[in-house]
Protein backbone atom coordinates (compact mmCIF):
# COMPACT_ATOMS: atom_id res chain seq x y z
CA UNK A 1 0.00 0.00 0.00
CA UNK A 2 0.65 3.86 0.60
CA UNK A 3 5.15 3.97 1.75
CA UNK A 4 4.85 7.85 2.50
CA UNK A 5 8.59 8.12 2.22
CA UNK A 6 10.27 10.78 0.91
CA UNK A 7 12.16 10.64 -2.89
CA UNK A 8 14.04 13.89 -2.35
CA UNK A 9 16.62 14.24 0.52
CA UNK A 10 14.84 15.62 3.17
CA UNK A 11 17.79 18.35 3.49
CA UNK A 12 16.67 19.34 0.58
CA UNK A 13 13.26 20.29 1.35
CA UNK A 14 13.70 23.88 1.31
CA UNK A 15 16.25 23.85 -1.78
CA UNK A 16 13.00 22.48 -3.87
CA UNK A 17 10.60 24.54 -2.00
CA UNK A 18 12.48 27.74 -3.44
CA UNK A 19 12.49 26.22 -6.80
CA UNK A 20 8.82 26.45 -7.03
CA UNK A 21 7.24 29.33 -8.83
CA UNK A 22 5.80 31.28 -6.00
CA UNK A 23 3.91 34.31 -8.07
CA UNK A 24 1.88 30.92 -8.97
CA UNK A 25 0.19 30.75 -6.01
CA UNK A 26 0.51 34.50 -4.55
CA UNK A 27 -3.31 35.25 -5.46
CA UNK A 28 -5.05 31.76 -3.52
CA UNK A 29 -2.67 32.24 -0.95
CA UNK A 30 -3.89 35.85 -0.60
CA UNK A 31 -7.84 34.45 -0.99
CA UNK A 32 -7.30 31.73 1.81
CA UNK A 33 -6.05 34.15 4.07
CA UNK A 34 -9.65 36.53 3.30
CA UNK A 35 -11.29 32.77 3.81
CA UNK A 36 -9.97 31.97 7.15
CA UNK A 37 -10.58 35.94 8.68
CA UNK A 38 -14.54 35.76 7.25
CA UNK A 39 -14.53 31.98 8.11
CA UNK A 40 -15.66 31.27 4.61
CA UNK A 41 -14.86 31.47 0.84
CA UNK A 42 -16.14 34.91 -1.28
CA UNK A 43 -17.74 33.22 -4.91
CA UNK A 44 -15.37 34.87 -6.99
CA UNK A 45 -12.53 33.94 -4.58
CA UNK A 46 -13.83 29.94 -4.46
CA UNK A 47 -13.87 30.19 -8.35
CA UNK A 48 -10.37 31.60 -8.64
CA UNK A 49 -9.02 28.82 -6.23
CA UNK A 50 -10.75 25.80 -8.37
CA UNK A 51 -9.33 27.32 -11.34
CA UNK A 52 -5.86 27.18 -10.13
CA UNK A 53 -6.56 23.70 -9.18
CA UNK A 54 -7.60 22.23 -12.53
CA UNK A 55 -9.39 24.74 -15.20
CA UNK A 56 -11.56 21.64 -16.19
CA UNK A 57 -13.69 22.02 -13.51
CA UNK A 58 -14.41 25.82 -13.67
CA UNK A 59 -18.00 25.54 -15.20
CA UNK A 60 -19.22 22.83 -12.76
CA UNK A 61 -17.97 25.39 -10.38
CA UNK A 62 -19.73 28.13 -11.29
CA UNK A 63 -22.85 26.17 -11.26
CA UNK A 64 -22.72 26.87 -7.13
CA UNK A 65 -24.38 30.03 -5.99
CA UNK A 66 -22.87 32.17 -4.06
CA UNK A 67 -24.82 31.22 -0.77
CA UNK A 68 -24.40 27.68 -1.31
CA UNK A 69 -20.50 28.26 -1.14
CA UNK A 70 -20.55 30.44 1.65
CA UNK A 71 -22.30 28.00 3.88
CA UNK A 72 -20.70 25.22 3.09
CA UNK A 73 -17.23 26.83 3.09
CA UNK A 74 -18.00 28.18 6.40
CA UNK A 75 -19.12 24.62 8.00
CA UNK A 76 -16.01 23.28 6.48
CA UNK A 77 -14.03 25.77 8.16
CA UNK A 78 -15.87 25.95 11.31
CA UNK A 79 -16.01 22.34 12.21
CA UNK A 80 -14.03 20.07 14.00
CA UNK A 81 -14.75 16.86 12.40
CA UNK A 82 -12.18 15.93 9.88
CA UNK A 83 -14.90 13.92 7.81
CA UNK A 84 -17.20 17.02 7.69
CA UNK A 85 -14.29 19.31 7.14
CA UNK A 86 -13.60 17.28 3.54
CA UNK A 87 -16.92 16.27 2.96
CA UNK A 88 -18.80 19.10 3.03
CA UNK A 89 -16.81 20.93 0.30
CA UNK A 90 -17.10 17.75 -1.91
CA UNK A 91 -20.41 18.72 -1.85
CA UNK A 92 -20.25 21.45 -4.27
CA UNK A 93 -20.69 21.31 -8.15
CA UNK A 94 -17.22 20.87 -9.46
CA UNK A 95 -15.13 20.21 -6.11
CA UNK A 96 -13.60 16.70 -5.64
CA UNK A 97 -10.84 15.43 -3.29
CA UNK A 98 -7.92 17.64 -4.70
CA UNK A 99 -9.67 20.75 -5.23
CA UNK A 100 -11.02 20.32 -1.78
CA UNK A 101 -7.48 19.89 -0.43
CA UNK A 102 -6.82 23.28 -1.69
CA UNK A 103 -9.65 24.98 -0.05
CA UNK A 104 -7.99 23.55 3.09
CA UNK A 105 -4.97 24.01 2.35
CA UNK A 106 -4.99 27.48 1.56
CA UNK A 107 -7.80 28.98 4.01
CA UNK A 108 -8.18 26.66 7.39
CA UNK A 109 -5.85 27.36 10.58
CA UNK A 110 -4.71 23.84 10.37
CA UNK A 111 -2.35 21.98 8.28
CA UNK A 112 -3.50 20.64 5.37
CA UNK A 113 -1.48 19.03 2.09
CA UNK A 114 -2.72 19.38 -1.14
CA UNK A 115 -3.67 16.12 -2.55
CA UNK A 116 -2.11 16.20 -5.97
CA UNK A 117 -0.36 12.93 -8.03
CA UNK A 118 3.11 15.16 -7.90
CA UNK A 119 2.85 14.84 -4.08
CA UNK A 120 2.13 11.79 -4.08
CA UNK A 121 4.47 10.76 -6.41
CA UNK A 122 7.31 12.79 -4.53
CA UNK A 123 6.07 10.31 -1.39
CA UNK A 124 6.35 7.14 -3.10
CA UNK A 125 2.98 6.29 -3.18
CA UNK A 126 0.86 5.75 -6.49
CA UNK A 127 -1.88 6.81 -7.29
CA UNK A 128 -5.08 5.36 -6.32
CA UNK A 129 -7.67 4.57 -8.68
CA UNK A 130 -10.15 6.82 -6.80
CA UNK A 131 -9.53 8.34 -3.53
CA UNK A 132 -11.63 7.87 -0.16
CA UNK A 133 -11.71 9.63 3.07
CA UNK A 134 -9.07 7.09 4.58
CA UNK A 135 -6.42 7.42 1.83
CA UNK A 136 -6.84 11.31 2.14
CA UNK A 137 -6.50 10.91 6.16
CA UNK A 138 -3.47 8.81 5.87
CA UNK A 139 -2.08 11.61 3.53
CA UNK A 140 -2.58 14.40 5.86
CA UNK A 141 -1.14 12.63 8.86
CA UNK A 142 1.84 11.33 6.71
CA UNK A 143 2.26 14.86 5.56
CA UNK A 144 2.08 16.67 9.22
CA UNK A 145 4.63 14.14 10.31
CA UNK A 146 6.78 14.46 7.74
CA UNK A 147 6.76 18.65 8.38
CA UNK A 148 6.57 18.32 11.82
CA UNK A 149 9.87 15.85 11.71
CA UNK A 150 11.50 18.61 9.03
CA UNK A 151 10.31 21.45 11.00
CA UNK A 152 9.05 23.28 7.87
CA UNK A 153 5.16 24.76 7.51
CA UNK A 154 2.85 22.83 5.15
CA UNK A 155 3.11 25.43 2.08
CA UNK A 156 6.80 24.82 2.34
CA UNK A 157 6.24 21.15 2.21
CA UNK A 158 3.73 21.03 -0.73
CA UNK A 159 5.91 23.60 -2.55
CA UNK A 160 8.97 21.11 -2.18
CA UNK A 161 7.05 18.09 -3.38
CA UNK A 162 5.21 19.18 -6.62
CA UNK A 163 8.57 21.03 -7.62
CA UNK A 164 10.49 17.73 -6.91
CA UNK A 165 8.01 16.28 -8.89
CA UNK A 166 8.05 18.31 -11.79
CA UNK A 167 11.62 18.08 -11.79
CA UNK A 168 12.14 13.94 -11.77
CA UNK A 169 8.83 11.91 -11.97
CA UNK A 170 9.36 10.40 -15.20
CA UNK A 171 6.63 11.43 -18.15
CA UNK A 172 4.02 9.25 -19.30
CA UNK A 173 3.33 9.11 -22.51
Amino acid sequence: MAAWELRLDPQRICEFADRYDVERDSAILAIGRSAREYGEFAYDGFLTVCYWKTARSCSRCRKNKPEEVAEVTKVSLSTNVERLRMESLRCLHGVDWSTASVLLHIAHPDPYPILDFRALWSLSVEQPASYSFGFWWRYVVACRTIAKQLDVDMRTLDRALWQYSKEHQPVIA
